[in-house]
């Protein structure tokens, strides 16, 4: 009879056990996931602008640095977009010398918007291709404020001798912008609809 109850016992606490490991099981797993992704977009974000063949007039109008990091935003969601953002800049000088001292700086806080709205943007919004598109254009436009605005206080503040003022925002943001703009509206809207066709999306 003891050893009925017993058995009965450890047969419980197994079972609550085995409850309790797949409860942290399921919370961890879409974290490494996450991890795993952001990962995978950071690489690409250091690698992908060699396609431009490190020229900065291509790199510059292309902004292929932009897609991965629009993407892992879309698809991590705002804290992963906004450290791969804030971080493929900062690393790609470090390794490449690419995108050059200050710029790099002021590319950082461009991108890490980008993640970050395009992060919350995905989450307020319905989950259809419109709205997709619209988070993108938002975050494009909130990213290049920012870029704007970090480029003219770092130009104020003496760290860079280059005049930074409103036609060099409009020309930088919008008119030599153009072809990487068309680019990724034209790229990361199916790209994001494909993956969620694939139940790859992490930030739902």
């Amino acid at each position: 009879m003891l050893f009925i109850i017993y058995e009965r016992i450890v047969t419980m606490d197994s079972a609550k056990k085995a409850k309790k490991e797949k409860r942290i099981l399921q919370h961890i797993i879409p974290h490494i996931k996450k991890l795993v992704f952001s990962a995978m977009f950071l690489a690409i974000a250091l690698v992908l602008p060699f396609l431009t063949g490190q020229i900065p007039q291509i790199g510059s109008a292309l902004s292929p640095m932009h897609i991965p990091v629009l993407l892992c935003g879309f698809i991590c969601g705002w804290p992963w977009g906004l450290c791969v953002g804030f971080t493929a800049p900062l690393l790609r000088n470090l390794i490449f010398f690419t995108p050059p001292f200050p710029n790099n700086i002021s590319m950082a806080f461009e991108l890490a918007v980008y993640g970050l709205l395009t992060g919350i943007l995905y989450r307020v919004f319905p989950k259809k291709l419109l709205y997709i598109y619209i988070s993108l254009i938002i975050s494009m436009i909130g990213g290049r404020i920012v870029w704007g605005t970090a480029s003219y206080i770092i130009f104020i503040s003496g760290i860079s001798n280059t005049e930074f003022g409103l036609a060099a925002f409009w020309a930088g943001a919008v008119v030599n912008a153009i072809p990487g703009i068309i680019l990724h509206i034209a790229l990361i809207p199916p790209l994001v609809a494909a993956m969620k066709r694939a139940r790859l999306m992490l930030n739902e």
